[in-house]
């Protein structure tokens, strides 16, 4: 059926009973199954494939990539597939409810890539696998309860877009209600696309051709497609008939400026956009080919071992990133991310308002008196009002028996969750962005303040706060597109929560075996998880830890007292003024500003090989909208912009999954 809405006149003229009649009599598709045993299985074997491939491209650039439309048309073709061999179809809410549990699970890991993953370099030993799912799994059914009070408000009353949750639903109306060829050539396209980039990501994988062509074929040597598509200069370099590019007599492959062959970057970078993409790589350049070679060989980067003058000098990205580059990264992104947040005023002032707003006595009685015409399918809000309390003191317990937090302070992070998650759920609402980032440097300084000498308290109180909103603002914009068809949303919590459980299952025992198989007592746990030359640089991870550093060195006594160089002082400051200045100037120009100072600050924490794949790829599909955006007939319409995301995400998920494998090799075949 068309998608019914309400007019703008009737959403600020009615009463919220009047809307919730409305939705009931109009929307609302109550003899229609949902969370089927079929949809709740679907949706937990493809989130926990979803999560997995989170993690892989998390750990890699510090996002985590939205998984709702992939979901949709993933069990679409599914279950199309399934019909023509008999079985029965799949309906518009069952799809919803596979979605609603897919991307619960796949936001999953937004913890293990940032705030747990920079507790374990802190303390440098690895957390136990229970305390490690379970606290993330408290925190998400947190999240699950402080959301659902919250909907009334922001989607029945309110009727707030959610753009990317009201997208989800357009394209569940469309799917359904149309030729049903399109989704499937969605499919298909993501299909074939991640087949692409699953079988080359398989000919460079190391593991699987040592494997095959060593331990099956028992050849004498290896070969595999090399990652890096420079390498066929360097042989020649080698042989002597070229000369090694140099960037102030530092060979380039210590600032590790090597582009590769990495499919999972390079749809990451297709669905990210050229203006955050090309931040990116500005960010990279500008610290890799400029101010790194300045502080080399002005002496204020030392080398890992040898000497500059001789020649002989090693650093690499990750020693330049530690000793030097870190902290005017992680300085843009901070600035840019509080003027971001405290700029869009009109978010405060509405909570301000929902906190406390008065009612009259005389409509507090009507409201009292009306009948409540979705009881019977919305969740009960008693849940949210006992389960709250309970869920946060169990939560409040684990970070005090697991984390050594003081139960005194991580009992006040549970105003402040409430607090973030209305700011964050009130963003969500407007624009789809969730600003996690910038939330967790609210809790990091503020509890830092307070216990300056223990830095778990600022890094776990920040996790529980980001979770727990992050959660709830991501669940309402799953709603979203329930409530557009007609969902019951008491299932759609219900589906949220298996998605939960679903996610950790898949994640947790998938972070141990990508991160620390190669770790022994011993050895520093960030070197083992994020080693010079490896892929996984845990970009969130060290934002994390450097700020929870950086809240150290400031409120601590003595604080770090060689932890800012005069040069990484005035790097800093530098940094904050242009992130201020280019976050305002974003602002003021309506989204127009053409650089995006988060972006550029996360471009010094990425590799340099991710960020030129990023690049690549976000230049590619913007190439490709502007030659067929005026073609709407063109088969190069058809596949480059209305079928963009599904080849991203296909791309992605190929490489990822077959690079989750090359690992398995390694820890379960090769060793």
């Amino acid at each position: 059926m068309a998608i019914q809405n309400l007019t703008e006149e009737q959403i600020r003229t009615w009463s919220r009973e009047q809307k919730d009649t409305w939705w009931r009599e109009n929307v609302y598709r109550g003899d229609m199954p949902q969370l089927t045993f079929r949809a709740a299985l679907t949706g937990f074997l493809l989130g926990g494939i979803l999560s997995a491939t989170n993690l892989y491209v998390g750990a890699m650039t510090g996002w985590t990539l939205g998984v709702g439309l992939t979901s949709v048309i993933l069990s679409f073709a599914m279950f199309r597939v399934f019909a023509q061999l008999g079985a029965k179809d799949m309906n518009v809410l069952e799809n919803n409810a596979t979605q609603s549990v897919a991307t619960a699970a796949g936001y999953m890991t937004g913890p293990l890539i940032s705030g747990l993953a920079a507790y374990m370099w802190i303390e440098n030993k690895p957390l136990p696998w229970l305390p490690m799912m379970m606290f993330n799994v408290v925190l998400s059914l947190l999240g699950v309860l402080v959301a659902f009070p919250m909907k009334r408000l922001f989607i029945n009353e309110e009727q707030q877009p959610f753009p990317q949750g009201r997208a989800c639903g357009v394209v569940l109306d469309t799917l359904y209600s149309a030729d049903a060829a399109i989704g499937m050539f969605k499919a298909r396209v993501l299909a074939w696309s991640a087949a692409v980039a699953g079988v080359i990501s398989f000919l460079s994988g190391e593991n699987y051709m040592k494997y095959i062509q060593s331990k099956l074929m028992h050849l004498g040597s290896v070969w595999k497609l090399p990652r890096e598509l420079d390498q066929w200069y360097y042989d020649l370099c080698e042989k002597g008939m070229a000369a090694v590019p140099r960037i102030g007599g530092i060979d380039i492959r210590q600032l590790g400026l090597r582009p590769t062959l990495d499919w999972a970057m390079f749809g990451a970078g297709g669905l990210m956009g050229v203006r955050t993409a090309g931040s990116m790589m500005l960010g990279m350049l500008a610290n890799f080919a400029i101010l790194a070679p300045i502080m080399i060989n002005a002496g204020e980067i030392l080398p890992k071992s040898g000497s500059l003058a001789e020649g002989t000098a090693i650093f690499g990205r990750v020693h330049i990133v530690n000793n030097w580059s870190l902290w005017w990264g992680i300085a843009i992104m901070v600035m840019a991310s509080m003027v971001s947040l405290f700029a869009k005023p009109q978010i405060f002032v509405d909570v301000f308002k929902m906190v406390f707003k008065k009612r009259s006595p005389s409509s507090a009685a009507e409201r009292a008196a009306s009948p409540d015409v979705l009881k019977d399918i919305e969740l009960p809000m008693w849940v949210s009002y006992v389960g709250i309390p309970i869920i946060g003191g169990i939560g409040v317990w684990m970070a005090w028996h697991w984390f050594g937090v003081h139960p005194l302070f991580g009992g006040l992070a549970i105003p402040l969750i409430i607090g973030l998650t209305l700011i964050a759920a009130r963003s969500t609402a407007m624009t789809s962005i969730t600003p996690t980032g910038s939330l967790s440097k609210i809790p990091q300084f503020a509890f830092g303040a307070m216990d300056p000498l223990h830095p778990p308290t600022n890094l776990m109180t920040g996790v529980m706060c980001v979770e727990v909103a992050s959660n709830a603002s991501n669940l309402l914009m799953d709603i979203k597109p329930g409530y557009m068809l007609g969902a019951k949303p008491r299932q759609q919590a219900l589906g949220h929560a298996i998605g939960i459980f679903a996610g950790a299952l898949a994640s947790t025992p998938l972070f141990y075996l990508l991160f620390l198989s190669d770790w022994k007592p011993g050895m520093n746990l960030q070197a083992a998880m994020a080693p010079e030359g490896g892929q996984f640089s845990f970009p969130s991870a060290v934002q994390w830890k450097g700020v929870s550093e950086l809240v150290t060195s400031i409120f601590a006594p003595g604080g770090h007292g060689n932890l800012l160089t005069g040069s990484i002082l005035t790097s800093m400051i530098i940094a904050a003024a242009v992130g201020a200045v280019f976050e305002l100037a974003r602002i003021l120009t309506k989204n127009k500003f053409p650089l995006s100072p988060l972006a550029i600050g996360l471009g010094v924490l990425v590799p340099p090989d991710s960020v030129i794949s990023m690049f690549a790829g976000a230049v590619f599909f913007e190439v490709m909208t502007k030659m067929f955006h005026k073609k709407p007939a063109s088969l190069g319409h058809k596949l480059w912009i209305e079928t963009h995301e599904p080849i991203c995400a296909g791309l992605v998920a190929g490489a990822a999954l077959v690079g989750i494998g090359d690992t398995i090799i390694k820890v379960f075949l090769l060793k």
